[in-house]
């Protein structure tokens, strides 16, 4: 791609392939006993570069094979006639220079972007070599289980499935129901994950926020449970309660940026009326929190389950055939009727069926705020019953006034558009 441009182009590209060298031999460098360290990998993306030059200039692409190769092989041979003193066999230094390499013939084929981003992301996996292996260590049957599972929601059933729509109203895509089963899979999963590698130990302020994005119900649940058996607790559990919902109103203004990127802007106003007043409230809380020395843990339900993503699927189907049918018998009442009735469960699945009508222009900007600001209010009414009937009294005075003040902003944001 740089045969036939300016000098300054080519040199600019032997640049770049050196300086990802540097950036993974510096890591490298690290190392004891080393066998590449900063000079080395400097080259061999330099060399990188070169070979990919070659190979275009003379249309022979076995030279970027071959250099690959000999890497390899010097590489391996090094190892072989000295083994490491760790016992490691230097795989991961074998390959990282192999990657070197590669991204070296990446940049001199114009796709320098992509081969910066890869080399920053090869040094970050490298260099937290320890915390990875802690992470692996750390790692439950069932959490291997369910990143297993997300791998075959997202990876095996998605690309397979064809993005045709279907059903009555044409309103049934099932590439498209599908994606939206992965994404809030993934937006659980990794909530799941935080709320696992951070712990009680990280606080309050911690459990909120990634408990919201795991389950708000779930954390709104345990705490209402723990606050009514230790009164103690009543201040944590409010704070945990109050950002675990607005998380909620985040997490659904991050879902509509992804499926409706249109609407985004829209839905954010409102929701950020919601999220202004709840976090007032959640301060004004917070500065009366006391210390706890141990906080209890959301107990999540694996959120990528086969059975639990064919509910959700099923579910989100569901409603984009009812919500067709009652906008066409009865108009938006029916809908709306339809958001405050499904919300009261499961926000998510109204929410996505909501945006993919509007990206479908089969209803309003302003019908689709609406449903999801109503479905949020209703999904907040029911978390109320939950803070009143499991967390108790003490439980309720604290927390009402902050559940009160998000719906407030709601309704005025709403009220706005």
């Amino acid at each position: 791609m740089f045969a036939t441009e300016p000098g300054y182009e080519i040199l600019q590209a032997f640049a770049t392939s050196i300086g990802i060298g540097l950036l993974i031999g510096l890591e490298r460098e690290r190392q004891s006993d080393l066998k590449a360290g900063v000079r080395t990998f400097a080259l061999v993306g330099l060399l990188g570069c070169l070979c990919a030059l070659l190979a275009q200039t003379t249309d022979s692409g076995w030279i970027l094979g071959a250099g690959l190769l000999t890497i390899a092989a010097m590489m391996i041979a090094a190892h072989v006639a000295d083994p490491l003193d760790t016992g490691d066999p230097g795989t991961t230094s074998v390959v990282a220079l192999m990657v070197c390499y590669a991204l070296g013939a990446m940049v001199w084929f114009g796709y320098t972007s992509a081969a910066v981003m890869l080399a920053i992301a090869t040094t970050v996996l490298l260099y937290f070599k320890t915390e990875l292996h802690g992470i692996s260590k750390n790692l439950t049957h069932v959490d291997l289980l369910s990143i297993l599972q997300f791998g075959v929601l997202a990876l095996v059933i998605l690309p397979i499935l064809p993005n045709k729509d279907f059903g009555p109203y044409q309103a049934l895509n099932p590439h498209h129901i599908w994606w939206m089963v992965v994404l809030i899979s993934g937006v659980s999963l990794a909530g799941y994950a935080a709320l696992r590698l951070t712990g009680a130990q990280h606080g309050a302020a911690l459990i909120g926020l990634f408990g919201g994005f795991a389950s708000s119900t779930a954390t709104t649940m345990i705490f209402a449970r723990h606050a009514r058996a230790n009164l103690d607790l009543a201040r944590t559990a409010m704070v945990v309660i109050l950002l675990a919902n607005i998380v909620v109103m985040v997490r659904l203004g991050l879902l509509a940026f992804v499926v409706a990127p249109d609407i985004a802007g829209l839905l954010f106003g409102v929701l950020g009326c919601g999220i202004a007043l709840g976090v007032a409230a959640t301060l004004w809380g917070w500065r009366q929190l006391e210390s706890v020395d141990a906080l209890p843990m959301p107990n999540v339900t694996n959120p990528t389950e086969i059975k639990t993503a064919l509910t959700f699927g099923g579910l989100y189907a569901l409603i984009l055939v009812l919500s067709a049918w009652l906008q066409d018998i009865a108009g938006n009442r029916g809908f709306y009727l339809l958001a405050l009735a499904s919300g009261l469960t499961d926000v998510d699945a109204i929410v996505l069926s909501s945006l993919r009508m509007f990206s479908m222009e089969k209803i309003t900007a302003v019908q689709t705020v609406t449903a999801i600001t109503l479905a949020t209010l209703s999904n907040l009414a029911f978390k109320t019953g939950l803070v009143v009937v499991i967390g108790g009294a003490a439980l309720a005075r604290r927390t009402l006034p902050g559940l009160a003040a998000i719906a407030a902003g709601l309704i005025g944001g709403l009220l706005l558009v």
